[in-house]
Protein backbone atom coordinates (compact mmCIF):
# COMPACT_ATOMS: atom_id res chain seq x y z
CA UNK A 1 0.00 0.00 0.00
CA UNK A 2 1.21 3.50 -0.71
CA UNK A 3 2.21 5.49 2.30
CA UNK A 4 0.83 8.98 2.53
CA UNK A 5 1.47 11.26 5.43
CA UNK A 6 -1.78 12.86 6.45
CA UNK A 7 -2.23 15.24 9.32
CA UNK A 8 -5.65 14.12 10.50
CA UNK A 9 -6.36 17.40 12.31
CA UNK A 10 -6.74 19.32 9.05
CA UNK A 11 -8.04 16.90 6.43
CA UNK A 12 -10.67 18.08 3.97
CA UNK A 13 -13.32 15.70 2.68
CA UNK A 14 -11.80 15.78 -0.81
CA UNK A 15 -8.40 14.80 0.67
CA UNK A 16 -9.99 11.93 2.63
CA UNK A 17 -11.60 10.62 -0.56
CA UNK A 18 -8.27 10.91 -2.40
CA UNK A 19 -6.57 8.96 0.40
CA UNK A 20 -9.18 6.18 0.18
CA UNK A 21 -8.82 6.02 -3.60
CA UNK A 22 -5.02 5.83 -3.29
CA UNK A 23 -5.47 2.75 -1.09
CA UNK A 24 -7.59 1.01 -3.72
CA UNK A 25 -11.10 2.06 -2.70
CA UNK A 26 -13.56 3.28 -5.30
CA UNK A 27 -17.01 4.84 -5.21
CA UNK A 28 -19.63 2.08 -5.00
CA UNK A 29 -22.81 4.07 -4.47
CA UNK A 30 -23.93 7.58 -3.72
CA UNK A 31 -27.13 9.05 -2.33
CA UNK A 32 -27.14 12.81 -1.93
CA UNK A 33 -23.97 13.84 -0.12
CA UNK A 34 -23.38 10.36 1.33
CA UNK A 35 -20.84 8.27 -0.57
CA UNK A 36 -19.90 4.64 0.00
CA UNK A 37 -16.46 3.38 -0.97
CA UNK A 38 -15.38 -0.24 -1.27
CA UNK A 39 -12.71 -2.45 -2.79
CA UNK A 40 -12.44 -6.07 -3.78
CA UNK A 41 -11.58 -8.29 -0.84
CA UNK A 42 -12.63 -5.73 1.76
CA UNK A 43 -15.68 -6.90 3.75
CA UNK A 44 -17.30 -3.53 4.46
CA UNK A 45 -18.15 -0.29 2.76
CA UNK A 46 -16.66 2.98 3.99
CA UNK A 47 -19.25 5.72 4.43
CA UNK A 48 -18.18 9.30 3.78
CA UNK A 49 -20.60 12.19 4.21
CA UNK A 50 -18.99 14.28 1.48
CA UNK A 51 -18.82 18.06 1.94
CA UNK A 52 -16.05 19.03 -0.49
CA UNK A 53 -13.69 21.68 0.83
CA UNK A 54 -14.91 21.55 4.46
CA UNK A 55 -12.64 19.97 7.05
CA UNK A 56 -13.49 16.51 8.33
CA UNK A 57 -14.09 16.34 12.10
CA UNK A 58 -11.22 14.45 13.75
CA UNK A 59 -13.36 11.59 15.09
CA UNK A 60 -15.05 11.12 11.73
CA UNK A 61 -11.70 10.97 9.98
CA UNK A 62 -10.29 8.44 12.46
CA UNK A 63 -13.42 6.28 12.11
CA UNK A 64 -13.19 6.26 8.29
CA UNK A 65 -9.48 5.41 8.37
CA UNK A 66 -10.04 2.64 10.92
CA UNK A 67 -12.92 1.16 8.90
CA UNK A 68 -10.68 1.20 5.82
CA UNK A 69 -7.77 -0.41 7.66
CA UNK A 70 -5.51 2.58 7.02
CA UNK A 71 -2.94 3.36 9.71
CA UNK A 72 -3.29 6.83 11.15
CA UNK A 73 -0.07 8.82 11.23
Amino acid sequence: MPSLEVEVDQVKFSELVRLLETHGFSLVKEKGSIRYYGKAGWPRLIRVDYHGAKEVPTGTCYAALKAAGIQKP
